[in-house]
């Protein structure tokens, strides 16, 4: 399963989420935003959405994991609009550490820098490309 399907239903999920009152946590998140494509159990829909379970590019490097919702990737739209940085690190670090993953937190301030990042190579990249 390639790193995009990943996060094509990741994505499409998150996708879903809407301002709330109160903030919520990483559970709550992957609940109202995730589950009904990756399954609360985190294994997914076989040929539609990833597992989540077990998945290399979720337990790697947080900046790539948080860049796909941030950007989207293949089919999948970006979040960096629907979901803020702490949101973005709670669902994370929520899936980083179920359904047996054992990767580690990954913090509001990580995701708020890759964002401004991103961000900047993207103003940087649209300014290059309008020169002819």
């Amino acid at each position: 399963m390639s790193r995009q399907s990943f996060f094509g239903g990741a994505l499409l999920c998150a996708a879903l989420h809407g301002a709330s009152a109160q903030p919520m946590d990483g559970k709550a998140l992957f609940q109202k935003n995730c589950a009904a494509c990756h399954q609360a159990n985190g294994k997914g829909i076989p040929g539609a959405f990833p597992a989540l379970a077990g998945n290399a590019l979720l337990q790697g490097a947080p900046a790539e994991a948080a860049t796909v919702l941030l950007k989207g990737r293949g089919g999948m739209p970006d979040f960096s609009a629907s979901l803020n940085d702490a949101d973005i690190a709670q669902v994370l670090t929520y899936a980083r550490g179920s359904w047996g993953n054992k990767a580690g937190i990954v913090s509001d301030t990580e995701v708020a820098s890759l964002r401004a990042a991103l961000q900047a190579q993207q103003a940087g990249s649209g300014r290059l490309s309008n020169k002819h």
